[in-house]
């Protein structure tokens, strides 16, 4: 079974945003670099979703995917690599987009005063972990 056309969509559109995320980084714009990294994470849990047939409405795709094996739904190899993804998609999660959409709002910070070079750095490499993980769950999928 090929990848199916949702799924390899999902996967341009990670590759888009970790591009944009990479150049943000460059250019030093840590916010956007977060928020587009985020955009990766969430969509390479939306990917894995898809994978298992699991619709891709949701914004909470780590909660989902914990269920899948709990449930014992997939294979112990994808489960492995599922859990290699699930502590990025719970530390980037709704609440991580807020902050990078946002700000603070409670304390008053502006997203561009909550994002360092750092974070950045955290984000883009979580980002492109996912990619590869989701990439191999793909291929065992097939």
């Amino acid at each position: 079974m090929g990848l199916n056309k949702n799924v390899e969509y999902r996967f341009e559109l990670t590759q888009g945003f970790l591009n944009e995320a990479e150049q943000d980084y460059s250019l030093k714009r840590w916010r956007a670099c977060v928020a587009a990294s985020i955009i990766v994470i969430e969509n390479t849990g939306l990917i894995v979703l898809m994978l298992f047939g699991v619709s891709s409405f949701t914004h909470k795709p780590g909660l989902h995917l914990s269920q899948l094996i709990s449930e014992g739904t997939v294979a112990e190899d994808i489960a492995l690599l599922v859990n290699e993804l699930l502590p990025d998609l719970e530390k980037y999660d709704s609440y991580q987009k807020m902050l990078a959409k946002y700000g603070d709002e409670s304390s008053y910070k502006l997203p561009w005063e909550i994002f360092n070079e750092q974070e950045g750095l955290m984000a883009i490499e979580s980002a492109r972990k996912c990619i590869r993980v989701s990439s191999e769950i793909a291929e065992l999928v097939k």
